[in-house]
């Protein structure tokens, strides 16, 4: 790809002069740049547990000098590897062309090695390099965290086995080990196998997942607040992943792009953007909740942080440069281009690295703020139940003042809303229009959001399930209500850019599950309607409803269920985006009369239900005020009875709304059909029924359309049938439409 400014800029210039696309940006061989980001690391790591001490012999139970500093060195090969592995798979998905031109294979066929792109191929192969590391060093890890907690020196004997067998199988932090090295050898396999570009975001999706044990374990596992602790070190080590993953497989990717470095820089230099706000604002609130207050920051751990906070900065400045100067040289063709975004890329990956090993020092160490690890002996009831001590008694104002931020959601919800109004602002530039309604219905889509998972509802739905249950309703009815008005799919698909070199851009990727299987078949409207109603029954009366209670984990997982279970529903009866298929509205206010009544059916169970649900939760909390727990639950069912019903109802008056306008916009385009072909459907309509009535012997006319009314007609008259007889209409009658004649 040879822009005309670069032709221009090259004229004169004699014959031989390298072409720039034949430069290569970095060297193939890939030490040159992780020699130096491998010392980096040590150097953070090494200097991050100096200056904190946490590598220093233990007075009671030392694991030993081999535990104490391999233990950091393993749990950096693990990060940085599973990083490269998710960069490296986000790129082979999305950045870069799976083959050497826009052509594919025949379907069905498999990708043959020699059409792959090379910078296809070099990502696959480090993806699957990168993983069997990560493996490895996540076995590496699991066996040393066990002596390190323990305090138990590296041995082959049976019992030392027998110990870690329990610890990886019974506690969180073992549990949460074995399953990272589980999904890094499933990651590793399918990196050496898969190939399609559905297969290797699922890959990647599922290598992100590694992410969610990580941020249960550590420090989040004894922190305060074990939510707001979980939830934003779970957005840094996704921030991190994307970041640092994406410059380790630009490097990767970088000598084999060619006249593809440009667009792809460009595109990645979107990822990176939001990774940067991501690991920035996450890091300052979950270092926040480590320090606890401001003179924290003298501390060793607060001079461990502040250096990190410098150096994620410089990084910002890295893709500051990028996007101010390497990118528009890219676009100019200028020579000084490669040199320049070669020289960033090996000095993003050192400093990254360096961040990455002061990032592992942390963790290694103490924090100023007080963690518990075990409760302790006085722990109320509701401490050791839920995680956090009873809020106070409920009043109509504290359900306004009561918070406790869950960053994941607050998240999305920010994430959501400006992605959406960048949308607008494109499309507005290019001159079309968004209506006001949807993107004021989006927009408070995102603030209830925030408020139901974080908000007054969130905080007494641990300890009230009458306040639960309107949490519930908030999130699955009123949530999705306003988000599907706002129709995001329709404003993405309008406003985002197709691609044409091959890869899946986010709207290849918006087509591609519209028209999977998999979204015809969770957007049926019976499967939709069974998902919305029947996850009540399966959710309340199991051991899920304990599960969301008690763990992070369950808690975001039923969050994310009913958010998802409600939108889809929603989608089907009122949604504007495309679906595969859309019920007509009659079934539509079928199967909304249909849920309104499981509601009801359920609301009213409860109501006379004198059985607990979840008994060791709500009935031990210890909570001295409200009503009592069955009461409680009573009430919840009224409230799932009547306020349940309130956006049922505005949702059948919609559709109702629905129905009329689709029935106005349909006689209108057919008025509009008959006024350009003259009324010809209107004109064969009456044709058929005279000829119907020449050949009816119950009119005694003969075939030929014979006989005295036949003979009778005048040219300009058609022939109406009528019991025994035919009468004629002149042309200035009114005619009749199909129905009316019916």
């Amino acid at each position: 790809m040879v822009s005309t400014q670069h032709d221009q800029g090259r004229r004169g210039a004699a014959a031989s002069s390298p072409d720039p696309d034949d430069i290569p940006v970095l060297p193939s061989n890939a030490a040159f740049w992780l020699a130096p980001a491998a010392v980096a690391a040590v150097v953070g790591v090494v200097a991050g547990l100096q200056l904190t001490g946490a590598a220093a012999r233990s007075g009671i139970s030392d694991p030993g000098a081999l535990v104490r500093w391999g233990l950091p060195a393993a749990q950096m090969a693990s990060y940085l590897s599973m990083a490269v592995v998710i960069g490296c798979l986000l790129f082979a998905c999305s950045l870069v062309p799976g083959f050497a031109d826009a052509r594919r294979p025949r379907p069905g066929a498999a990708p043959d090695r020699d059409t792959e792109h090379p910078a296809f191929r070099r990502l696959m192969t480090a993806a699957a390099a990168a993983g069997v590391v990560w493996t490895l060093a996540a076995v590496v890890v699991t066996v040393l965290t066990y002596s390190d907690v323990s305090g138990t020196p590296l041995s082959a004997e049976p019992t030392f086995t027998a110990q870690l067998a329990y610890f990886v199988t019974a506690l969180g932090a073992g549990r949460a080990w074995l399953a990272i090295t589980v999904i890094a050898a499933v990651v590793t396999t399918l990196a050496l196998g898969v190939r399609r570009l559905t297969g290797l975001a699922l890959t990647a999706l599922l290598a992100l997942g590694a992410t969610i044990p990580l941020s249960l374990i550590g420090h989040s596992a004894s922190a305060g607040d074990h939510t707001g602790a979980a939830s934003s070190l779970g957005l840094h080590l996704v921030g991190i992943s994307l970041w640092v993953g994406g410059i380790g497989a630009l490097a990767v990717a970088a000598p084999a792009l060619g006249s593809l470095t440009g667009v792809t820089l460009r595109r990645f230099s979107a990822v990176a953007g939001i990774a940067f706000v991501l690991v920035a604002a996450s890091g300052v609130i979950n270092a926040a909740i480590r320090l606890g207050d401001w003179s924290a920051l003298a501390s060793p751990y607060g001079t461990l942080v502040i250096a990190k906070t410098v150096a994620t900065l410089v990084l910002g400045g890295f893709g500051f440069a990028h996007r101010r100067w390497v990118i528009p040289w890219f676009t100019a063709g200028r020579l000084s281009a490669r040199r320049a975004l070669g020289q960033l890329i090996v000095g993003e990956v050192v400093v990254m690295a360096a961040t990455m090993g002061l990032g592992v020092a942390l963790s290694r160490s103490a924090t100023p703020a007080p963690e518990e690890l075990v409760p302790a002996p006085d722990a109320s009831p509701a401490l050791l139940l839920s995680g956090y001590e009873l809020p106070p008694e409920l009043t109509p104002a504290r359900l306004l003042s009561e918070w406790r931020w869950d960053w994941l959601w607050v998240a999305v919800a920010l994430l959501a809303a400006v992605g959406y109004l960048r949308g607008v602002w494109v499309l507005h530039r290019r001159g079309d229009a968004v209506p006001v309604l949807r993107t004021l219905s989006w927009l408070a889509g995102c603030a209830a959001l925030v408020y139901v998972t974080s908000g007054g509802l969130s905080v007494y739905g641990r300890v009230m399930f009458s306040v639960h249950m309107v949490d519930h309703m908030a999130l699955t009815m009123v949530v999705p209500l306003f988000l599907v008005v706002g129709a995001p799919v329709t404003l993405a698909l309008r406003a985002l850019r197709p691609r044409r070199d091959g890869t899946r851009g986010p709207r290849e990727w918006i087509l591609r599950v519209l028209h999977s299987r998999f979204s015809a078949l969770i957007t049926h409207p019976v499967v939709a309607a069974a998902l919305f109603v029947g996850s009540l029954v399966v959710f309340y009366y199991t051991p899920l409803f304990g599960f969301a209670m008690t763990e992070y984990v369950g808690h975001e997982l039923m969050n994310l269920h009913f958010l998802l279970t409600g939108y889809l529903f929603l989608l089907v009866l009122i949604g504007t985006d495309p679906l595969p298929r859309r019920p007509v509205y009659p079934l539509r206010l079928v199967l909304l009369l249909a849920t309104m009544a499981f509601h009801a059916f359920f609301g009213v169970t409860l109501m006379s239900s004198t059985t607990l649900l979840q008994p060791d939760y709500f009935g031990n909390l210890g909570r001295p005020w409200g009503l009592s727990p069955i009461a409680d639950q009573q009430l919840g069912g009224a409230f799932a009875w009547g306020i349940g019903e309130i956006p049922t109802v505005l949702v059948a008056i919609g559709v109702a709304v629905m129905w009329s306008r689709a029935d106005s916009r349909e006689s209108r385009r057919r008025d509009r059909a008959a006024d350009r072909n003259n009324e010809a459907e209107l004109s064969a309509y009456n044709d058929m029924f005279a000829r119907l009535a020449r050949h009816d012997p119950g009119t005694g006319q003969p075939a030929d359309g014979g006989g005295a009314e036949g003979a009778d007609r005048r040219p300009g008259q058609v022939a109406q049938p009528t019991r025994g007889s035919t009468r004629t209409v002149p042309h200035d009658t009114p005619p009749h439409t199909p129905e009316e004649t019916l």
